[in-house]
């Protein structure tokens, strides 16, 4: 458990970080790498709430152990938990532009929502062709 434990902190630090570099690359990109300057503090801002975002995410992801759970209540319950940490983190760190309006605000929400569920959907696909492989492996060793 311990072990496990840690893998989930470092996937999800990994994981936050790669996708917040990832949007900052095309938040550059779309401006243009010349216009855009990051600051020390917003880099650190970034890697430190990323790390945060992240965690929240894969320790949430500790629901998927209970059988007793329904699958889509499952997911339900790792969103939900998930995307409250990044909003509250989001909101802290003022990667989330509140003052701009709600419709930037809802724009925000559903980028955040995109992000989520494409990263949600690569981990869930990765693990079921690990199951299906571990599977396949058994079944020739009978």
């Amino acid at each position: 458990m311990k072990i496990d434990l840690i893998k989930r902190l470092a996937m999800g630090a990994f994981v936050g970080c790669f996708i917040v570099m990832l949007v900052m690359v095309l938040i550059s990109l779309q401006n243009g790498p010349q216009n855009i300057s990051f600051t020390g503090v917003t880099i650190i801002n970034a890697f430190l709430g990323s790390i945060v975002v992240g965690w929240g995410f894969s320790l949430t992801g500790l629901i998927y152990e209970r059988d007793d759970i329904a699958f889509p209540l499952q997911i339900a319950f790792q969103m939900g938990i998930g995307m409250v940490i990044l909003f509250i983190v989001a909101v802290y760190l003022q990667w989330m532009p509140i003052n701009l309006g709600i419709g930037i605000i809802i724009e925000w929400i559903i980028i955040a929502c995109v992000f989520a569920a494409v990263s949600w959907c690569g981990f869930y696909i990765y693990y079921y062709l690990v199951a299906r492989d571990l599977n396949n492996k058994l079944n020739v060793k009978k």
